[in-house]
């Protein structure tokens, strides 16, 4: 069945088999033709060439003071002494008195005088041979040939060969410059036709004949040479939305169809990468709302309990009024500070327009350190920026990055003993700002999630601080904005540092 399916397939005219089969076949056609037509043209020319040249030799086999005798190469009838006539028949092995028995018998021949006059001589045809004007044969005495034949039709409207030979006596003698006259042979062409016809036939079923077996041939051959498409065509039927992961074969002996599977195969990649971000980005989506309602439910749940607790009487007594006042305060200051990161995340996930300027990093840094010192209390605090270091950067932005960089590091270092160490330099491919810290460390598994939104090692100290999980994921989206990078470094127990790499600017 499926043989069959395929044979069906050759013949439905969209596909590519069958215009593939068909103009092949067309193009043999076309050069058959041309071939045979070319053929048909050389063989008739190189036949009437031969055939010219034939009769020419016999005409020029003939003794030339012959013609003399029938009295038209002079202009005036010619004695024939005994003697002479005697010598011809013994040279000649003819009666020169009976032309008939002396030439061929399929050609005409008639002799034209040095006056252009025409008189037949022997023809074997019923109707008259094909005659020029006098002009013209004067013309044809007049130039010097080799050999001049042409096709010209007779009174009955058949096609001869007419052969033109020059003969004369002695040069300069009285016919001009050693011409005296012409002989003129005609015969059929209908000889060379029939040649012609049959080498035709011949030729066109010679030709039918290959084209058939070609046909024949050809159709294996199509369909092998066919099969890497084939092949595509059923790999694709098995791609869809839940299955990108086939892939065509990439070498199957074809260039082009290496090339065009080469290039399905990175499509389908450039899909798959878009499906599986889609995916991701709906994940997180999803991940995103459950942390966010997760986070603001919290503080919500908070408030309410003191609202509940108030309703209840509790505004009454001074003591727990001022407790439940400072706890929704607090709760609320949480809830601010939630929905200013998320409208930062989102505004930075548009990925706006920064202004950056050129200008000086350290000096930048130098006008953070008191409320850096501030921010650390007790903690050691040390600064160590290279002079001068130039870059372009949006300053709001890069405060930003720097100030939950230090806040970070502050959360996990120790009030009284912690230690953090803010760097700048300069490297051969940009700037590098860093932070660290000599606290608890972070564990290996948790620095590849350290960006992601909402993610907290320790959850319950990260809500006693006031932190949802967005602050790192901020830093990471300005960075990458800038064109930068972020790196992460940690050994439990003895500190992490945070670097940020600042590409040079082009």
């Amino acid at each position: 069945m499926k043989r069959k399916g395929r044979f069906a397939d050759l013949f439905v005219m969209s596909s590519l088999k069958f215009q593939l089969l068909s103009r092949t076949l067309l193009v043999m056609s076309a050069l058959l033709l041309l071939i045979g037509v070319f053929q048909y043209v050389v063989m008739q020319r190189f036949m009437y060439q031969n055939k010219a040249e034939t009769i020419r030799n016999q005409l020029a086999a003939l003794p030339p003071n012959m013609w003399q005798r029938f009295g038209m190469l002079d202009g005036q009838s010619a004695l024939i002494t005994k003697q002479e006539s005697n010598r011809d028949n013994h040279n000649y092995g003819g009666d020169l008195k009976d032309p008939e028995r002396i030439f061929i018998s399929e050609l005409s021949i008639a002799l034209i005088d040095n006056q252009g006059n025409y008189k037949l001589i022997s023809s074997p045809f019923a109707e008259p041979t094909p005659q020029l004007d006098q002009a013209e044969y004067l013309e044809l005495m007049s130039k010097k040939m080799k050999l001049n034949h042409r096709i010209m039709k007779d009174a009955s409207g058949n096609e001869q060969l007419v052969v033109f030979h020059q003969t004369g006596g002695e040069r300069g003698g009285p016919g001009g410059p050693g011409v005296q006259g012409l002989i003129q042979a005609s015969a059929s062409v209908a000889p060379i036709r029939d040649v012609l016809f049959q080498q035709l036939l011949t030729f066109v079923f010679l030709s039918l004949l290959a084209m058939v077996m070609g046909l024949l041939g050809f159709l294996p051959v199509l369909r092998r040479t066919l099969v890497p498409l084939s092949n595509m065509v059923d790999t694709v039927k098995q791609i869809d939305a839940g299955n990108l992961n086939e892939r065509f074969p990439e070498h199957q002996g074809q260039v082009e169809m290496d090339q065009l599977a080469a290039s399905f195969n990175g499509m389908l990649e450039r899909l798959e990468i878009s499906f599986e971000a889609e995916k991701e980005a709906k994940e997180q989506m999803r991940r995103f709302a459950a942390d966010a309602s997760h986070e603001l439910r919290t503080p919500l749940t908070s408030i309410h309990g003191f609202l509940e607790v108030l309703l209840r009487g509790a505004y009454q007594q001074p003591d727990q009024l001022l407790k439940a006042l400072k706890s929704m305060h607090g709760e609320s200051v949480r809830i601010k500070k939630l929905v200013e990161d998320l409208l930062m995340l989102a505004r930075l996930d548009r990925t706006p327009a920064f202004q950056k300027s050129e200008g000086v990093l350290d000096e930048l840094l130098h006008e953070m350190e008191p409320q850096l010192r501030l921010l650390a209390g007790e903690r050691t605090v040390t600064f160590s920026l290279a002079p001068q270091t130039r870059y372009a950067y949006d300053p709001d932005k890069i405060k930003q990055v720097v100030l939950n960089l230090f806040h970070n590091a502050i959360q996990h270092t120790h009030p009284l003993t912690g230690k953090v160490d803010l760097t700048l330099e300069r490297t051969a491919s940009g700037v590098e700002i860093a932070v660290h810290d000599n606290g608890e460390g972070i564990a290996s598994e948790h620095i590849p999630h350290l960006f992601d939104r909402f993610y907290r090692i320790d959850s319950s100290r990260a809500r006693r601080s006031g932190g949802a999980g967005l602050g790192l994921s901020i830093t990471h989206s300005i960075v990458e904005l800038h064109g930068g990078t972020i790196e992460v470094s940690s050994v439990a127990g003895e500190g992490s540092t945070f670097k940020v790499l600042l590409p040079l600017v082009k």
